[in-house]
């Protein structure tokens, strides 16, 4: 093919689109805002190790990831069980091993998890019974359409749960979608459910316990060695101009280049640092102009002496969880948290973190705490992108539904993973670069 197609965006999504079309003869070009690859996957020295700022755990279950972690060799290390497991429910602070903590969650996830087998009898095609071919039972497209009109935690409040088992759930949620659970589709919590075989237990190990031996770096580094075309760092795209024969990039430093087709692998959180034109679509512009319900933070936190455990709280403590990580020889632990507003805390100050883990530690010192402010950040908007209500029948999807040469990709707007972890963003760099292939050719 003598088509020259360009893709916006280094990480994983942009890396998969511009290796499966020059494979088929396409000349590609890929041009990112950021200094580097990766994306919202980013692995650097912080804290004495190789710490993640962004996507972290993946999984064998996890179809596109594993297929990239046998092609490029790397290894998996686990996140610990713990010890100790604490949590602040109806306004006391609760301590227990970990299994007291699962049972407090089992039931209300139960309930939030109820009907997913219905729902998503195809996790992959996660929309199927709003579908032509869907030929069961009408009811269930219209219960689908009723649930995204309320929120994950809506199903608890029938007086059946404990305030004590609806603020594990609004913890578990709040760092789940990373943003807070008032306003979060319960949707993406079933369609998470039908992707981990409606087992709390198999989500909890496809999304939280199995992460990279040398961390995400060791694939999408390998990814972007295997580009054979330029990938432009530090070069962010100001406007878009597309038609149905063709794309022209205009660059920040007014300077414009046109190809066959572009491949827009950007955040949703981000793309209103595009001039688009024609603009988008009412329901593409509509879900650009409200973003998703990622408003949240990642946060690693160093504290002395080695200490084993798991601690939540619900909506009023910034973080929501965090958790044991990795001991180090130094005795110190290294944790990671997460919280639902990322304006809610400073992701350096000790004395704020320290604070925060008074409400279930008093006795832990803090030492050091670091992170990236992901949701601040111009290029990023978000953390990993979650479905407000509303979103999940009528958001993400319509950004597979382009009539010119420009096209999208992205773990925003995958089938399968949606947002949390990196294997929807491979999907959609395949798909997409395959469609734009049958489409030039």
């Amino acid at each position: 093919m003598s088509k020259k197609v360009f893709v916006i965006g280094a990480g994983f999504a942009g890396l998969v689109a511009a290796r499966e079309l020059q494979t088929a003869g396409v000349d590609v070009e890929i041009f990112e805002a950021r200094d580097r690859v990766g994306g919202r996957a980013w692995t650097e020295e912080r804290m004495g190790l190789p710490l993640e700022l962004g996507a972290t755990w993946v999984h064998w279950m996890q179809p596109f990831i594993w297929t990239e972690i046998a092609r490029y060799g790397q290894e998996l290390i686990e996140s610990p069980d713990y010890e100790r497991a604490f949590w602040i429910g109806d306004g006391q602070v609760h301590e227990g091993p970990e299994a007291e903590l699962d049972d407090r969650l089992s039931r209300p996830q139960a309930k939030i998890f109820e009907g997913s087998e219905e729902l998503f009898p195809y996790p992959h095609d996660p929309l199927h019974v709003l579908s032509e071919e869907y030929d069961g039972p009408p009811e269930v497209a219209e219960r689908m359409r009723q649930l995204d009109q309320g929120a994950v935690l809506d199903v608890l409040r029938d007086g059946s749960f404990s305030q004590e088992e609806i603020d594990v759930c609004d913890a578990y949620w709040s760092a789940g979608y990373n943003g807070y659970t008032a306003s979060a589709s319960p949707l993406m919590a079933m369609h998470w459910a039908s992707l981990s075989d409606h087992r709390l237990s198999l989500l909890d190990e496809q999304t939280l316990k199995f992460k990279l031996k040398n961390g995400m770096q060791g694939i999408y580094n390998a990814m972007a060695a295997d580009i054979a075309g330029p990938i432009h760092l530090s070069t962010p795209v100001t406007k878009i101009e597309h038609d149905e024969t063709k794309a022209t990039l205009t660059f920040e430093d007014g300077t414009s280049r046109t190809a066959d087709a572009v491949i827009v692998t950007i955040p949703i959180g981000a793309l209103n640092n595009v001039e688009f034109s024609p603009d988008l679509p009412e329901p593409m512009r509509r879900v650009a102009d409200e973003k998703t319900n990622s408003t949240g933070f990642k946060i690693w936190i160093k504290i002395e002496g080695h200490h084993n455990f798991i601690a939540t709280a619900p909506t009023g403590s910034p973080i929501a969880m965090t958790k044991a990580e990795y001991f180090l020889e130094d005795n110190t632990t290294v944790l990671v948290g997460f919280g639902p507003d990322h304006t809610k805390i400073d992701l350096n100050s000790v004395e704020q973190v320290q604070e925060i883990m008074n409400q279930w530690r008093p006795d832990i010192k803090v030492l050091e705490c670091d992170g990236h402010d992901w949701t601040a950040d111009k290029w990023s908007g978000q953390t990993w992108a979650t479905i407000k209500t509303g979103q999940f029948t009528d958001g993400w999807h319509h950004f597979h539904n382009t009539t010119t040469r420009m096209y999208f990709a992205g773990a925003d707007i995958a089938q399968g993973w949606n947002g949390v972890v990196v294997d929807g963003a491979i999907e959609t760099g395949i798909t997409t670069s395959r469609r734009v292939l049958k489409e030039l050719a």
